[in-house]
Order: structure tokens, then C-alpha cells, then sequence
């Protein structure tokens, strides 16, 4: 059996693509999440209303002890299945100027985003590699890509991902591993939430925040077998605000 995973998949942006991934792909989906049990089980809910099939996997990213027992205890029971496509979705935000970042705020942002890609993905590829096939697709950032002020942790975390994205890709493309980015702008999000909207959309050329769902579109396609000749890619989606 293969299976997808999304990592930081109870909401938002990560929901989106669970429910995208189970629907276009028909991957029955394993949804990790930290700590949010009751958006969990309506992710889980969401999918299986669907008709698909959703397994949920608490741990934290960024703690590769808890990362690698969880994985392992779903593996040792399911020993035919192959996780075919990961998403590495699982990201905080904890702005503020740099002058007056506190360290637990660069370290706890670069350790989900950066450490957690690494926990997951080191874990599981050695599988992928075996089987020759499989679509790796991390999540970054318009911030990762230009740099947004106020954000020094989250671009330096998405930057670093987006560069581990395209050395990783060139290691793994013989043997029909895909490794892509996917760079979304102002999505309507919980985490965009606080945002001034009506400010911020005159930046942007289509005039509007993207959806959760537009971004899971393009999971969607670059996990698909549509998608084998792109590989090493930052794919932008972000109504023109930066291409």
C-alpha cells in the first residue's frame, strides 16, 4: 500500500493538501500534527467524508527521538506500505525585528521548519531509494525566497529549505525521487489571520489573499506522476506579489 504524509497537517495549508492528496491521488494520508487533537480529528473527519482513508501521527518535528519512534511503531505495523509522497508542511511563525529576536524564537522557528525537513525526510528516504520512486515537496515561503522584514527566522528557516530542496533533488532524481518547493504568498490562513488584508492586498497584482486550496492544487499536481520532469523547483504561488 502507499501512503502520503503531511507533517503540520490539522490545518490551514496542511489541511488543504491532506484532504487534496487523499481526493486527486486517492493516498490514503498519514496527518502529523503536534498538539491540536480536536482540528486533527476534523482533518481526519474532513477526508474520510470524502471517501478517503486518514491516519493521524502526533509528534513534534523537531524532535527527532519522538519523530523516528512514532514513525517506526506506524511502520513495524504496516510493513507493506511505502510512504510514497511527504510533505513537509510543519512551520510556526515568531516575528519580531532581529535586534530583538529572542533565541528561543530563531532556534524554535529553524527547528520545525529546517530540523524537522531533516528528521522526517532522512528517516524515510532510504525506503524511497529502495523502491525508486517518490515525491518529496516542502513548503517554504515568499519570505524564503525574497526575505520579508520583521521575519529574519522564518526567511533564513524557508531560505535554507528552499537550498536543501534543489541539492537533494540532484542527489535522488536517478532513481525517479522528485524534490520541488512550493512557495506560497498571502494565503487566508490562521496564521495570516491577524494580517491587515485590505492593506496588504494593494501589493498584491491580483488583488486578493490565495486560498488554502490553490496551494493544494499544486501539491496535488507536483505529487502526481504528471509532475516527473519537474524536479529541483521553487514553484511561487502568490498572485504576482514576487516571481
Amino acid at each position: 500500500m502507499k501512503y502520503a504524509l503531511v507533517t503540520g497537517g490539522s490545518r490551514g495549508i496542511g489541511r488543504e493538501v491532506a484532504i487534496k492528496l487523499a481526493k486527486d491521488l486517492d493516498y490514503p494520508v498519514l496527518v502529523n500534527y503536534q498538539s491540536n487533537d480536536d482540528a486533527a480529528e476534523e482533518t481526519k473527519k474532513m477526508i474520510e467524508e470524502e471517501g478517503g482513508s486518514c491516519t493521524l501521527l502526533k509528534f513534534n518535528v523537531a524532535d527527532a527521538e519522538s519523530t523516528k519512534s512514532t514513525l517506526d511503531k506506524w511502520i513495524e505495523q504496516n510493513p507493506d506500505a511505502i510512504i510514497e509522497v511527504i510533505v513537509n508542511n510543519a512551520g510556526i511563525t515568531r516575528d519580531g525585528l532581529f535586534m530583538w529576536m529572542k533565541p528561543e524564537d530563531w532556534n524554535d522557528v529553524l527547528n520545525i521548519s529546517l530540523n524537522g525537513f531533516y528528521n522526517v525526510t532522512n528517516h524515510l528516504i532510504q525506503k524511497m531509494l529502495t523502491n525508486r520512486y517518490g515525491r518529496i515537496i516542502n513548503m517554504v515561503s515568499v519570505s524564503g525566497v525574497k526575505g520579508t522584514a520583521g521575519q529574519a527566522n522564518y526567511s533564513a528557516a524557508k531560505g535554507a529549505l528552499v537550498g536543501a530542496t534543489k541539492a537533494l533533488a540532484q542527489e535522488v532524481a536517478k532513481r525517479k525521487i522528485t524534490v520541488n518547493a512550493v512557495a506560497p504568498g498571502f494565503i487566508k490562513t490562521d496564521m495570516t489571520a491577524e494580517m491587515d488584508e485590505k492593506e496588504l492586498k494593494r501589493m498584491i497584482p491580483v488583488n486578493r489573499f490565495g486560498e488554502a486550496e490553490e496551494v493544494a492544487d499544486l501539491v496535488s499536481f507536483l505529487a502526481s506522476k504528471k509532475a516527473s520532469y519537474i524536479t529541483g523547483e521553487v514553484v511561487n504561488i502568490n498572485g504576482g506579489i514576487y516571481s
